[in-house]
């Protein structure tokens, strides 16, 4: 019987032939991920007694989440990371000028097919999409990682997704995601790893096969995967001059199921609060009153999803009713964003345009919510308090159902504005 995809992965870095399923091995990741949240594992690191990392070459840290500090807190904590990366010789530091970390590591070449990255943070899943085995972790780990460059994984159990169809008209990659993980639930693939194959997935751009990996975590699982394929190699050929080799699962390989999905009927899909796979179709709760929309985050604030927003809102006004914030992903993106003139279009719309970061995803800062507001996203989360504010309602779904939805100041399926 041939290996998944999650198998080769963990038996390379392990040094052994063959890995099972739910086998315990140990291995040394490739990269190291972490962000605002780095001034905690600094804490831990000492606390453990350790005094330098093991590796400098391989954490690669990014501040993101809090950009630039709202307050004193986060301002410490910033000041603390500048002075760990230098005292502790890490080069791979990203200071608030650059973006948010999910989006800037490939940037920058760090993520390659074959890879082991760890990252801090439960939306490491991204990277799959360049087919590396990449997973979020615990501060506690990241620490531990620094002091003895090791860390051990249970093998996980692979579910395959093979997706068919073209998408109409209005209906995105978020979209998809959000159906499927409404299909398969919050806890659907606990632990799995998820394979994402079919035509539809090779059809895909890079940042729609992103997407879908970012998303994964929502079901529960380990990491997402798309096997990589010329658009990859060619994306990456911008990036990198750094030599990697491409991992694919067997054809005989064994999968604990096989699930397939059509996306040729699919419409706008929409997460309804408070758990994002409480999904229903966006005609469903069209017209439900929205007080601000938000374009951005590590899932939807590429530059794709930034003309697909533009292309709706350009030369209209949003809702009076409606505050618009957009947020690019990067310092790259947003570049990109001015250069073909999209800013400006969403400016003139009413958009808020912020620098790269996380913004209210999270709800430190740049568009936390008051109680009652409601809030239509394209972030992947929408659990209560999420963007400040328990008593706050949090939609999720498309740049374009937000686009759309901004305009006319309530949920609207944005096929009739494209």
């Amino acid at each position: 019987m041939g290996m998944t995809f999650a198998q080769k992965i963990l038996a390379s870095k392990a040094k052994k032939r063959v890995v099972q399923p739910d086998e315990i091995v140990e291995v040394s990741p490739d990269v190291v991920m972490s962000h605002d949240n780095t001034a905690a594992i600094i804490g831990i690191f000492n606390e453990i007694g350790a005094k330098r990392v093991l590796k400098p070459n391989k954490p690669v840290i990014v501040l993101d989440h809090c950009v630039p500090a709202a307050n004193e807190k986060y301002a410490a904590n910033h000041k603390r990371i500048r002075e760990f990366t230098r005292e502790q010789d890490i080069h791979n530091f990203y200071d608030i000028n650059t973006g948010i970390c999910h989006q800037v590591l490939p940037e920058k070449g760090y993520v390659l097919p074959g890879k082991l990255i760890v990252g801090s943070d439960s939306h490491t899943t991204t990277y799959g999409a360049f087919g590396a085995f990449a997973t979020g972790i615990g501060r506690s780990e990241t620490a531990v990682i620094w002091a003895t460059d090791e860390i051990w994984f249970r093998c996980p159990r692979t579910i395959k997704i093979n997706v068919k169809g073209k998408f109409k008209k209005g209906v995105y990659a978020k979209d998809l995601a959000l159906h499927i993980i409404g299909t398969l639930g919050a806890d659907g693939a606990l632990y799995r790893a998820i394979e994402y194959s079919g035509e539809t997935v090779k059809d895909m751009e890079i940042s729609e096969r992103m997407t879908l990996c970012n998303m994964s975590v929502e079901m529960g699982a380990k990491i997402g995967y798309v096997e990589p394929d010329e658009k990859t190699v060619e994306w990456l050929s911008r990036r990198t001059k750094e030599k990697y080799e491409i991992v694919k699962s067997d054809p005989d390989a064994e999968y604990e199921r096989i699930i397939d999905f059509d996306v040729t009927d699919l419409e706008p899909q929409i997460a309804c609060p408070h758990t994002v796979d409480n999904v229903k179709m966006v005609k469903e709760v069209q017209g439900k009153k929205i007080d601000q929309a938000f374009i951005g985050t590590c899932v939807n604030g590429r530059l794709d999803d930034l003309r697909i927003a533009a292309s709706i809102l350009k030369g209209k006004k949003i809702a009076k009713t409606v505050r618009l914030i957009v947020i690019p992903a990067s310092m790259e993106i947003y570049l990109g964003a001015i250069r073909e003139g999209i800013i400006e279009d969403l400016v003139r719309a009413g958009a808020v345009v912020l620098n790269p970061g996380c913004g209210p995803c999270l709800g430190a800062h740049e568009g936390v919510l008051a109680p009652g507001e409601v809030c239509l996203s394209t972030a992947n989360r929408n659990f209560k308090g999420r963007m400040g504010c328990r008593e706050a309602y949090i939609y999720l779904a498309s740049p374009a159902t937000v686009a759309a939805s901004a305009l006319t100041g309530e949920i609207t399926d944005p096929r009739g504005y494209l």
